[in-house]
């Protein structure tokens, strides 16, 4: 039986606009269902608000309409049962990276030995022994992004949110660090909400995807990604199972593409659009 982690049901955020009297909604009517340790990836054209649905979730802005349910409660805020990773890092720069690892366990109040074996076992998760008493800007982009992930889980949530976590560092490290994320959450078993603007990295990575529609940004469709787990990025990439799933979101992002334009007025047809598909052909593209 489905067992729902969070709950996302009619949600809607709306902006004072500058320009109109109208308020401006980011999003609206957004429905999605996230079972517990589902790995699940949103994507999406630029501007359909996927940055803040992950805001709603983690309980930094309020909702203007609906409501999102954590095991079945209301959230209010934000809290410790909810860990996020932003594509910015955002560590502490005067905290060494056990320090920074340490941090979520500090505002729970547990006691300083503990905090510190805590540490030491996530530093060995994420492969960062050695750099315990190192400062983030002595470490790579990578590096820096296994201590984010190591301190959105130091303290135990029970839902991680990653907003576009790799988009920061080169090719090469992003595959890397797919992989151990992966590999961490097959470990935990945490329930994952995954934004992100590779349909790649969706795929590669999700047990399914939510495909959003421009804005006000709702719920096009959700597609399943009937790939095997546990799972390594280079070994599912060129299977038929993958280039499924990566052409049905495809289809889907293109589709809406094709709407907005037949929508458009004249004037807004010569506007620049709110995402390019230029010449790429695979959904390897970033949107």
């Amino acid at each position: 039986m489905p067992d729902p982690k969070i709950e996302i049901k009619g949600l809607g955020r709306s902006f004072k606009s500058k320009e109109s009297k109208d308020d401006f909604w980011a999003l609206s009517g957004f429905d999605l269902t996230v079972e517990k340790g589902e790995f699940l990836a949103v994507v999406g054209p630029s501007g359909c608000g996927k940055s803040t649905l992950l805001d709603l979730v983690v309980g930094l802005s309020k909702a203007s309409a609906g409501e999102i349910l954590i095991d079945g409660k209301p959230i209010s805020g934000p809290a410790l049962d909810r860990g996020i990773v932003l594509q910015g890092y955002a560590l502490f720069p005067w905290r060494t990276v056990k320090q920074n690892i340490e941090f979520g366990l500090e505002i729970k109040k547990v006691p300083k030995k503990e905090r510190g074996k805590v540490a030491e076992r996530f530093i060995k998760l994420v492969e960062l022994e050695g750099f315990e008493d190192h400062y983030p800007h002595e470490l790579s982009g990578g590096m820096q992004q296994r201590v984010a992930i190591a301190r959105a889980l130091a303290y135990d949530p029970e839902v991680l949110l990653m907003d576009e976590p790799f988009a920061a560092v080169d090719a090469q490290t992003r595959e890397v660090m797919q992989d151990e994320l992966l590999a961490i959450w097959e470990k935990t078993g945490k329930t994952i909400l995954f934004v992100t603007h590779s349909i790649e990295e969706a795929v590669a990575l999700s047990d399914r995807v939510a495909v959003m529609s421009k804005s006000p940004g709702t719920v096009k469709e959700v597609v399943n990604v009937a790939l095997p787990r546990p799972r390594r990025i280079k070994d599912v990439r060129n299977t038929p199972a993958f280039r499924l799933a990566t052409g049905q979101v495809w289809d889907l992002l293109q589709n809406k593409a094709h709407e907005s334009e037949a929508d458009d007025s004249a004037e807004a047809k010569s506007a620049k659009p709110s995402f390019d598909i230029g010449n790429e052909i695979l959904p390897d593209a970033v949107i």
